[in-house]
């Protein structure tokens, strides 16, 4: 029976202790996450092992069922392992963050057999690759990614590598280094690049015996075009490195340049031997090596899924096209014929290399839903990446795709995220826990307690694909430059509800969600829950939190009063049908034949929804026309997620 060779933690951990219950011998947990021991691996470093060090040998037998173990018991299944002889664990994995990506171990090609033929010796022994990435928006990440995908396929084991936070000396230890980066503002590394640039530039590490090579990401508006993927490249130069493949500029329409870059790229670095000799003579056949044969559709498992095909549809596209040099904005109708199963995205790629190869757009990533890649389509905020074109339109319909709203318009469909990184990093909506009873760690430091069914709960509050695709889905976000928008109040929600987040944390949580720019901002949620699975799910959790916020704060506030009131009009008649109840039960003939009974007349006159007290309410009858406008909606609905009525039924009145 093979033995666990190799365990490591991906990201968003939710630090439950379930793994340090079943091996402590192997996994410890902090504050932010869990880690792999330092003594039971081989490199002896204590992180989640992001590097992928193999368990020291001594320890493998033992520990191997309790890893598998572990990871079963784990609750959202981030901790992955690999069997001796490159065997890895098959699961289904959550997409992780751009921010930090680092890419699943491939097999080590320690027998290549006799398919590698002469590049049996190049593919032999380490065939470690590193990739850098610093980026501002997330481009450069995404690109990464793509990147690590794409080298597998030579034979290589990519891990990819956010600049920030790396220590610079351990340059010297990779044979193969990939750097892919951005340029801020007018020449200015990315915010996760500047320390790590400042701090190579101070020491200086020799890169004698590293290959390596450029891709920089620009805009030629800028007269420091690309500079810091050049900086990168002469220092890299200075400091000895070999350079593999002269650098890459790009342009804002990076992906056909990265596209050509990469081609020529990795089966070059692929041809770097164990030993950081660059065997030039071997690029030709490393090149036919890593294209392969076509896929026939045969598969090692014992069941292949069929492709999905929908027919063809003929539509047409309204592109809205935005020109930042000249400040003009407009729209571009394009007749096109795509399959039904094509998404939104590739609807514009098509049009980008058919027509137009300006369009500017974000693409997903190879690895999955890029959460950034939303479009406002036929009114509708979707992930142009997943969603396809068949469950938009028909044969003959026009599909109108527009920027998301609330952002600011970088050019076409591109927007800048920049207003939502920075409210969220001004709430500072991660986890902050207090000092508890119970398991410290070595510095004294409180380690979370979690049950699988609490976990769940939590994650299920904010299960969405994309954060900033709900603060678009707002009709006051785009309109509010105060607003921090709906994603942002479900993140503060999240951390008010976690058992682990002090109290200190959860009352500036609460403020947050109540003060000027909070969750009361949002004019009216039903906006947000007309958008889909995503939009409904955040509705719901948006009416729990402003339930529960009108009880924390003991209904004080305009819209605690507007609460407080309509409950006294309900306690008043003695009838919990009173006003929105009453009108949902019978409907409008209900109210019309009853309007005798003085409820329905009430509720016609509006003095009972009005926010304030029920004096006024009657002065609104004599003063026409102050009671037009307040009568509720006279159609039957549904209000049991309506957070005005659920707060009056759990906090006012226990005959309810």
């Amino acid at each position: 029976m093979p033995t666990v060779a190799k365990v490591w933690i991906e990201e968003d951990c939710i630090t439950c202790d379930a793994c340090e219950d079943i091996l402590p011998e192997v996994f410890e947990v902090s504050d932010d996450t869990s880690k792999i021991k330092a003594e039971v691996r081989e490199d002896g470093a204590f992180d989640r092992n992001i590097g992928f060090s193999s368990i020291k040998s001594e320890f493998r037998i033992e520990y191997s069922e309790l890893i598998e173990e572990a990871a079963d018991a784990c609750p959202v299944e981030i901790i992955k392992f690999e069997f001796e002889g490159g065997a890895a664990e098959v699961e289904t994995v959550a997409e992780a963050p751009a921010a930090e990506i680092a890419a699943a171990p491939v097999a080590t090609v320690s027998d290549v057999g006799e398919d590698a033929g002469v590049l049996a010796g190049v593919l032999s022994g380490d065939r470690s690759l590193a990739i850098f990435f610093g980026s501002q928006t997330g481009n450069a990440a995404g690109l990464a990614e793509k990147t690590a995908k794409l080298a597998a396929a030579y034979g290589l084991e990519p891990t990819v590598i956010d600049m920030d936070g790396y220590d610079q000396s351990k340059f010297s230890t990779h044979k193969r280094i990939l750097i892919i980066t951005s340029t801020w503002g007018e020449g200015e590394m990315p915010d996760n690049a500047e320390d790590l640039w400042n701090a190579t530039c101070s020491s200086s590490p020799s890169l004698a015996g590293v290959h390596y090579s450029v891709c920089a990401i620009g805009d030629t508006s800028y007269d420091e075009y690309c500079k810091a993927g050049i900086d990168w490249d002469d220092k890299f130069k200075a400091l000895g490195a070999t350079q593999i493949l002269e650098i890459k500029l790009c342009d804002v329409d990076f992906d056909e340049p990265w596209s050509q870059w990469v081609s020529e790229v990795l089966p070059r670095i692929a041809c770097v031997d164990a030993n950081g000799v660059f065997q030039e003579d071997m690029v030709e056949a490393m090149i036919a090596y890593g294209s392969g044969d076509e896929d026939d559709g045969a598969s090692d498992g014992d069941f292949t899924p069929a492709n999905i095909v929908e027919s063809t549809i003929s539509l047409t596209m309204r592109i809205f096209r935005y020109n930042p040099t000249l400040a003009q904005s407009g729209y571009d109708t394009i007749a096109v014929a795509l399959p039904g199963h094509a998404t939104i995205e590739d609807a514009l790629l098509a049009v980008k290399r058919e027509v137009d190869g300006s369009l500017t757009f974000r693409s997903g990533g190879i690895a999955g839903h890029n959460p950034l890649t939303g479009v406002k389509a036929n009114g509708r905020i979707l992930p142009a990446d997943t969603t396809r074109i068949c469950d938009l339109v028909g044969e003959g319909d026009t599909m109108t795709i527009e920027p998301l709203p609330g952002y600011e318009v970088v050019k076409d469909l591109m927007v800048s995220y920049d207003r939502y990184d920075y409210d969220r990093a001004n709430s500072k909506p991660w986890l902050v826990a207090d000092p508890r009873q119970g398991e410290k760690l070595a510095s004294g430091a409180p380690i979370g307690v979690m049950t699988s069914a609490e976990a769940t709960s939590l994650h299920t509050l904010a299960d969405v694909g994309s954060l900033q695709l709900v603060n678009a889905m707002s009709d006051t976000y785009d309109v509010d430059d105060k607003y921090s928008g709906p994603g942002l109040a479900l993140q503060r929600w999240v951390r008010s509800q976690d058992p682990r987040s002090g109290e200190k944390h959860v009352k500036q949580m609460f403020e947050l969600m109540q003060k000027k720019g909070g969750v009361w901002d949002e004019a009216d949620i039903s906006s947000i829950q007309r958008h889909g699975i995503d939009g409904s799910q955040a509705a719901d959790s948006l009416y729990d939190a402003r339930a529960r916020l009108l009880a924390e704060y003991k209904f004080t506030g305009k819209s605690g009063r507007l609460v407080k009131n309509y409950s006294r009009s309900v306690k008043m008649s003695g009838n919990v049908n009173e006003t929105t109840l009453y009108r949902s039960v019978l409907g409008p003939l209900g109210l019309g034949s009853n309007i005798l009974n003085g409820v329905s007349l009430r509720m016609m006159l509006g003095f009972t929804r009005n926010g304030g007290p029920i004096m006024r309410g009657f002065q609104g009858m004599l003063v026409p026309p102050a009671g037009i406008g307040k009568i509720p909606n006279m159609f039957n609905s549904k209000v049991v997620n309506h957070h005005e009525v659920v707060a009056i039924f759990n906090e006012l009145d226990g005959r309810f």
